[in-house]
C-alpha cells in the first residue's frame, strides 16, 4: 500500500501510476505537483527520479520538505509545466520516461480562502496560481462589459454571461469588487440555482480562474512539450476535470495517435502526413471507481487519458 502524507487526495492515483508504470532507473515529470500525491506514488513504486513542477510557491515549499525523504530522487522546479522543456534543460535533461499532468486548480488551493479560488469562503478576489500577473479582481474591475461576457461564456460555458457582465459593471461603478463573496452574490442575483446543488457562481469562477492563469493555453503548450520530451515508449497520463480541458487533450492525442490526417471518413488517408507519435492506452477516458467516488467527491468529474510515445518525430519537428 502506498504511503501518502499529502494533505489532499490525488484523483485516479492508482490508474495514473498504472499508466506510467515506473521502473527502476527511469525519470518522470510531475508537471502539476500540487500536494505531491502523484510524485510520492511514483517514487514509492520504483527506484526512479521525479522532477516536480509547480508555479505555486506553496507547492514548491511542500515539495522541498517531501524531497528530504527521498534522498535526491525528488527534484523541485518552480514554474509552469508548459515550460517544462526549459526547466528540465537547466538540469541537463532533454528526455524523460513519463509525464503526469493534473489540469486545473488543486483542492489545496481551493481550501485556502486567501487565494480567492472559492466562493464558499470569503477571501480576496485573486485566483492566481502563482504570485504574478493580473488578479481576478483586476479582470472584473477593468475589462469591458463585452469582454467580461466573452470570458464568462467561452471559459465558463455560462449561458447567462451577458447578464452577469452587466450586473458586474453596474456594481463596480458603485464599489470595485475586492472579495469572492461580493462577486458570488452579484452573479447569484442574475443566475438561478440549478436544483443539482451547483452554486450559481460556479461557471463564472471557473471562467475567471482559467482566464487569469491562461490554463487552456498552458495545456496546449504543455501537451506539445510532453510530445517532444518523452522518449520512445515514454508514457503520458493527463487528468482533467471539465470538457474544455478534456476536449483539448482528446483532440491532441487523437490526432497524434491516428497520424496522416484524414479530413473525412470518405476521403482516403493522406500518406504524406506525419506518422503517429502516440499510441493510446485506451480509447476514451478512464473514470474513478465506485470506492474512489465514495471517498473523494472531486473524482466524480475527473477524466484520465493515457498514451505511449512511439519512435516517430514529434509533429512540431516534422517539416510542413
Amino acid at each position: 500500500m502506498i504511503e501518502n502524507d499529502a494533505p489532499h487526495i490525488s484523483v485516479l492515483l492508482r490508474e495514473v501510476v498504472n499508466i506510467l508504470a515506473p521502473k527502476d532507473g527511469e525519470v518522470f515529470v510531475d508537471g502539476t505537483f500540487g500536494a505531491g500525491g502523484y510524485s510520492q506514488a511514483i517514487l514509492e513504486a520504483a527506484n526512479c527520479v521525479v522532477y516536480g513542477i509547480d508555479r505555486d510557491p506553496l507547492a514548491i515549499s511542500m515539495g522541498q520538505t517531501m524531497a528530504e525523504k527521498y534522498s535526491g530522487r525528488l527534484i523541485m522546479l518552480e514554474g509552469c509545466y508548459a515550460d517544462m522543456e526549459a526547466l528540465l534543460a537547466t538540469k541537463g535533461l532533454s528526455g524523460v520516461d513519463g509525464i503526469a499532468l493534473d489540469i486545473g486548480v488543486s483542492s489545496m488551493q481551493i481550501d485556502e480562502a486567501d487565494r480567492g479560488f472559492s466562493f464558499m469562503r470569503d477571501g480576496p478576489l485573486d485566483m492566481r496560481m502563482s504570485s504574478k500577473g493580473r488578479t481576478a479582481a483586476d479582470v472584473v474591475n477593468e475589462e469591458s462589459e463585452a469582454e467580461l461576457a466573452r470570458i464568462i461564456f467561452v471559459y465558463g460555458e455560462e449561458r447567462r454571461s451577458r447578464a452577469i457582465a452587466r450586473v458586474v459593471v453596474e456594481r463596480r461603478e458603485v464599489k470595485p469588487f475586492t472579495s469572492t463573496v461580493e462577486l458570488a452574490e452579484a452573479v447569484a442575483s442574475v443566475v438561478r440555482p440549478t436544483g443539482k446543488g451547483i452554486h450559481p457562481a460556479t461557471r463564472t469562477f471557473q471562467a475567471l480562474r482559467i482566464f487569469v492563469n491562461d490554463e487552456l493555453g498552458q495545456l496546449v503548450k504543455g501537451l506539445a512539450a510532453s510530445e517532444r520530451l518523452l522518449t520512445p515508449s515514454g508514457r503520458l497520463a493527463v487528468v482533467s476535470f471539465h470538457s474544455l480541458e478534456d476536449r483539448r487533450v482528446k483532440n491532441f492525442l487523437s490526432a497524434r495517435s491516428e497520424g496522416r490526417a484524414r479530413p473525412s471518413r470518405h476521403v482516403p488517408v493522406n500518406d504524406e502526413g506525419p506518422a503517429p507519435s502516440f499510441k493510446l492506452v485506451k480509447r476514451g477516458t478512464i473514470k474513478a471507481r465506485e470506492d474512489e467516488l465514495a471517498a473523494n467527491s472531486r473524482s466524480r468529474s475527473a477524466r484520465l487519458r493515457g498514451a505511449i510515445r512511439t519512435g516517430a518525430k514529434a509533429w512540431g519537428e516534422v517539416a510542413a
